[in-house]
């Protein structure tokens, strides 16, 4: 996953102090509501794109579907999708979201110092050539955050996922991030009313201080993230692609952009959650 130094001492005290909260919480939540299945009401995320070493990408994914999910989930955290991109053969991309930016400190470390990590992290650190292409972001609004859908069922999607999963990543000029998503709202609407095409959640940049400086985040932005779901191939290119294509020049025009947009074209993985559910 990650290369994480050894600096427990420093969080040992809160991390055993956060337990003991989540723990009590848990059983005083247990005793008056009915849980819910899937995770919800997450307001940070982490964008992780990986570049994995040559020729181990699949090898990989199967490492993180096989043994990280429900060990994220299992702290209060979700890895709400992960994907392989496909232009670059050696791109792994991964959103994970926590309630919190401290649950982002807590969570982390209580990951990256138990026990999963501990046992697993030498045969992924072994695959990975580069963990630090991170970006730290927040729901656009309460209503553009990341869907997060229910894990993949064997019985029912013996095959796992289905779909395609696309990122827009818009470099926005500082200051500048409310004022271009919404004029750029009218693009989105367009993408939105495609057959076969899903907003899945739109992210902006969340400037704060890194609060788990082991995991290092990108400090070049700020950036605007439009993500969808895509049925299938046929409505990516000959739907969803001319939009897109098309939507450049308008975008730029704005004036509230300081580079150039980046697609990014993915493939769920087995086991991911984000992909094409009918």
């Amino acid at each position: 996953m990650v290369i994480v130094r050894d600096n427990a001492s420093i969080i040992v005290a809160r991390m055993r102090a956060a337990w003991l909260s989540l723990a009590w919480s848990a059983i005083a939540g247990a005793q008056s509501t009915i849980p819910r299945t899937v995770p919800h009401d997450f307001t940070v995320f982490e964008f992780r794109r990986y570049t994995v070493t040559e020729g181990s990408r699949d090898r990989f994914a199967l490492y993180f579907d096989t043994y990280f999910p429900e060990a994220f989930q299992q702290l209060g955290a979700v890895a709400v999708g992960q994907f392989l991109e496909r232009k670059n053969p050696r791109g792994f991309t991964w959103l994970r979201g926590f309630h919190t930016l401290d649950d982002r400190a807590i969570v982390n470390a209580a990951f990256y110092y138990g026990p999963v990590w501990r046992e697993h992290a030498k045969s992924a650190n072994d695959l990975l050539f580069d963990s630090d292409n991170v970006l730290l972001l927040q729901p656009l609004a309460p209503d553009r955050q990341p869907s997060v859908l229910p894990a993949i069922d064997p019985v029912t999607e013996p095959t796992g996922a289905h779909g395609i999963v696309v990122a827009q990543i818009f470099p926005v000029a500082a200051g500048q991030v409310d004022a271009f998503a919404r004029a750029a709202e009218s693009t989105f609407a367009r993408y939105r009313a495609v057959a076969g095409v899903r907003e899945a959640g739109v992210l902006a940049t969340l400037d704060v201080k890194n609060n788990f400086p082991q995991l290092p985040i990108r400090t070049d932005g700020p950036y605007l993230v439009w993500l969808g779901v895509v049925k299938d191939d046929a409505i990516l290119e000959h739907e969803l692609q001319p939009l897109v294509d098309r939507s450049g020049s308008t975008l730029s025009a704005i004036g509230a952009l300081r580079g150039t947009p980046e697609w990014v074209v993915m493939d769920p993985t087995h086991r991911s959650r984000l992909r094409w559910l009918n």
